[in-house]
């Protein structure tokens, strides 16, 4: 009992006084049921643990933060965990509650239980030390463990020096080696070891550890803040923590998701999304507004950029799973937004957007004027982002009759009024057929239609027939619908017949061959409806069992090894390979021929070749 006017008790005042910890420490898990995103790791230690099957060595990898020293330290108190009263008999992964040992092993100041940077202990001679002392027995744990963080930076010399007492150590120790490098760990010491790899830690898993965290500590955040924080960690415990920690102290209250931009400098995620919606509609007049508006209160243009590439990138994954738009981790405006855009933007004007803004970013990083050069960006995004491929341009041009085709209106509508979405620009298959004497002919349209790139031929769309029958184009041979092929610039098609394809039967409207090994069974299904919007009549295409004749392809190149041959057997030839040791001929073309000479007596006015003297006075 004490009197009233007694001081109060020292260690609350020392409670009270103690200096602040950091969330990254304070909220370290020490146990294996506090390890977050790590379920294969614990299961695989769990497993080995029941069965008896524990090795000599870990050796853990991953990204900074995702916690390898902590799953180290974890291992460290299961192997020597033991309780004051001697009910556990050996290591064990159950630790509900702290053991004789475990105080100081999560403190690192246990004596059986070393650690060592090898960042700054690199050499030779520390390596020795472990050797030496590897040899006696522990004080008062199980288990002597060692534990190398940052392994990789051992020297070549003291990884071999480790090499023996890792492959054979005493049986009462432990290796625990943590790194961030695996490739520069020698696979001898890897093979030594059962390498554990700690993935990164999902958004929604972070988001929902540190809502725990921030509950316990009584800070009211928003569920979007939230999740700003756990997609900046990018997968690291640690870093969500620190970041949540200085968001905290920024907010000095309430944590918003607006103050939580502010902090790491990110442009506001609506204002993203308006400034990609103001892209796909061709609106450059208020894609630089929203713009110019980010950068006037402060948003780098670098960074704009990558988080308008980065929700390029979630719409093409909602696009192609749209699970992915119930990823708690992205706000409900993205995520609302998100599925609208993927239900109306083709997959290729997505991608071109995506490799545009990558191309973008590096040029915004290297000028001297970051916000012109992102101004630049995304103008070449409105204008060019949704263009039609050269395949889809000529469809167009063949459909429209040879006219340019129409891609969000015109560029001329750009600079008046938002164009049409661009989805619009969705490749438009044209069947109308092609007449035998359909002459080729280059289009009038402007080249950019085509990204730019010079124009392409085009086959004219024949004459109406006037008794109202669809024009045929009649093929009479094999080789007339490989030339056929390539000329619809269907390169696909073309390699497939001339490689894949063995011609057994041909008659018109029927193809009958058989196929090479390594063809596609797919192309088969395709073939009939080209020829049939080709030609414009119906074709049975066939697959046969019969050898058929040599592929064209086969054929062209025994024709070229023939002339090769005979090239070589020419004199002249030989003549020129002996002189020059190690040459060979390559290629053989054949030249134009000569003007014959009846030509040259024509000039003469004469059949018969004039001698010097004639030849003096007809000059």
């Amino acid at each position: 009992m004490t009197d009233a006017g007694a001081p109060p008790n020292p260690d609350s005042a020392g409670q009270a006084n103690a200096p602040y910890r950091v969330l990254a420490r304070k909220y370290r898990p020490s146990s294996f049921d506090d390890l977050i995103g790590q379920e294969a790791v614990v299961r695989t230690v769990s497993n080995a643990f029941e069965t008896g099957r524990i090795p000599q060595a870990w050796i853990l990898t991953g990204v900074r933060g995702v916690g390898k020293t902590t799953t180290a330290r974890i291992l460290a108190r299961a192997l020597n965990y033991e309780m004051p009263d001697g009910s556990v008999k050996g290591p064990t992964i159950h630790m509900p509650t702290l053991g004789v040992h475990c105080q100081a092993i999560m403190e690192s100041r246990h004596m059986d239980v070393l650690e060592m940077d090898a960042a700054s202990h690199t050499g030779v001679d520390d390596v020795r030390q472990i050797n030496d002392s590897v040899r006696y027995a522990p004080a008062s744990a199980r288990y002597k463990v060692y534990i190398i963080d940052e392994v990789h930076m051992l020297s070549t010399a003291a990884f071999n020096a480790f090499l023996k007492t890792l492959e054979e150590p005493p049986e009462h120790a432990k290796f625990v080696f943590a790194t961030t490098e695996i490739r520069k760990v020698p696979v001898t010491v890897l093979s030594r070891c059962q390498r554990f790899d700690l993935r990164r830690v999902e958004a929604d898993v972070l988001m929902k550890h540190l809502a725990n965290i921030a509950a316990k500590e009584s800070v009211e955040i928003e569920p979007e803040a939230l999740g700003i924080i756990a997609r900046a960690a990018e997968g690291s415990v640690r870093d969500s923590l620190s970041l949540l920690d200085q968001a905290i102290a920024h907010a000095a209250g309430q944590v918003k998701a607006d103050a939580v931009r502010q902090m790491l400098g990110l442009a506001d995620r609506t204002r993203v999304i308006d400034l990609f919606d103001s892209l796909v509609r061709g609106d450059i007049a208020a894609a630089f507004k929203e713009f110019r508006d980010q950068y006037d209160v402060g948003a780098d243009p670098i960074v704009v950029l990558s988080d308008l590439a980065e929700f390029v990138n979630f719409v093409t994954r909602v696009k192609i799973v749209p699970a992915t738009a119930d990823n708690v981790a992205y706000g409900e405006t993205e995520r609302v937004r998100a599925r609208d855009f993927a239900s109306k933007i083709s997959m290729r004007v997505l991608s071109r957007m995506w490799q545009m803004l990558l191309k973008g970013i590096t040029e915004v990083q290297a000028a001297t004027r970051p916000a012109a050069a992102a101004e630049m960006v995304l103008v070449r995004i409105a204008y060019v982002a949704d263009l039609p491929t050269p395949d889809e341009a000529i469809r167009m041009l063949e459909q429209n009759g040879g006219g340019s085709p129409v891609v969000n209106g015109g560029s001329s509508a750009r600079s008046s009024a938002p164009a049409a979405p661009m989805a619009s620009a969705a490749p438009v298959a044209s069947a109308a057929p092609v007449a035998s004497a359909a002459p080729v002919r280059m289009p009038t349209s402007s080249p950019t239609a085509f990204g730019g790139g010079a124009a392409r031929p085009q086959m004219a769309t024949p004459a109406p027939d006037t008794q109202g029958a669809a024009p045929q184009l009649r093929i009479t041979s094999f080789t007339q619908l490989v030339a056929l092929a390539g000329q619809k610039r269907d390169i696909m098609t073309k390699s497939a017949l001339e490689g894949d394809m063995r011609l057994v039967r041909f008659e018109e409207g029927r193809l009958e061959v058989a196929l090479e090994p390594n063809a596609s069974k797919t192309m088969i299904s395709e073939l009939a409806r080209k020829f049939e919007m080709w030609t414009g009549r119906r074709w049975t295409v066939i697959v046969s069992n019969e050898q058929g004749q040599p592929t064209l392809r086969s054929v062209n190149q025994a024709a070229k090894q023939e002339h090769a041959r005979t090239a070589e057997a020419d004199p002249r030839v030989q003549e020129v390979l002996s002189r020059f040791p190690g040459a060979k001929v390559v290629e053989v073309r054949r030249l134009a021929p000569e003007a014959p000479e009846s030509n040259i007596n024509a000039d003469y006015g004469s059949d018969d070749p004039p001698d010097g003297s004639d030849a003096d006075d007809d000059l």
